[in-house]
């Protein structure tokens, strides 16, 4: 069975992830932002999940939080779930954590970035992102995370490296009259990171439903990946080895 690590499991698509991975036997570390919030997922933690904490809003906190999963044995796959559709914090949360979360954690084998068909409206840009000047929108930060997955499956062969849509569900965020499927919105997920299926075994897609789909030309466009892995860097400081 697999060990498996997913940001933002206290609610919506998070939550269903760790449910089933759980009901499948496998082992499961539940993130939440605050010791108050991981009450809420008191019943998968008394089946035997693993708790971790820390906002991924603050860099420090997402950096402690990288640590207390190192800490815990080492795990198989990192399903990068947590995002937010508004406010500030949106690079913050959407990119930069995913970004500095796969420098420091200890490397798995199977990485799984949550991105929305909303990135194909997102856009390239980078510059005035840290000072305020440049506002980025959910779909801006949804391109930014498509290519973050393809990156890394580009300069490290022995992982695998996928990006997921897992369409538009009625979750907190998507709204209760989302038209999707909730339980198709995360088997694509749980299938990436524990499947022995040879389609499961491939790196650098982006998927829906289980299906590869074409993303935003600009995902796989080394330069702009290039110019995104730099100026994460410069942000967080680390630089993906």
């Amino acid at each position: 069975m697999a060990r498996i690590f997913i940001t933002g499991s206290a609610d919506g698509l998070g939550r269903a992830t760790a449910e089933s991975l759980l009901d499948d036997g496998h082992h499961v570390i539940v993130h939440a932002r605050s010791v108050s919030r991981l009450s809420a997922l008191q019943d998968l933690l008394d089946r035997g999940a693993e708790g971790v904490t820390g906002d991924l809003s603050d860099i420090n906190q997402t950096r402690d939080l990288a640590d207390q999963v190192n800490r815990i044995d080492p795990v198989d796959a990192v399903i990068h779930n947590a995002g937010i559709l508004h406010g500030q914090n949106i690079f913050q949360v959407n990119v930069v954590a995913p970004y500095l979360l796969t420098a420091l954690i200890n490397r798995p084998r199977r990485l799984i970035y949550l991105s929305s068909g909303m990135h194909r409206g997102g856009h390239t840009r980078l510059d005035g992102v840290d000072q305020g000047t440049h506002k980025v929108t959910y779909s801006d930060s949804k391109l930014h995370v498509t290519a973050l997955a393809a990156a890394v499956a580009r300069l490290w062969p022995g992982v695998l490296s996928n990006a997921v849509d897992p369409g538009w569900v009625p979750t907190k965020m998507g709204g209760p009259g989302a038209p999707d499927d909730l339980r198709l919105g995360h088997l694509t997920q749980e299938w990436l990171a524990t499947s022995d299926d040879p389609e499961a075994l491939t790196s650098g897609g982006y998927w829906f439903h289980r299906q590869r789909h074409k993303a935003h030309q600009a995902v796989h466009d080394e330069r702009f990946q290039n110019e995104l892995l730099d100026h994460l860097a410069r942000v967080t400081g680390e630089r993906l080895s």
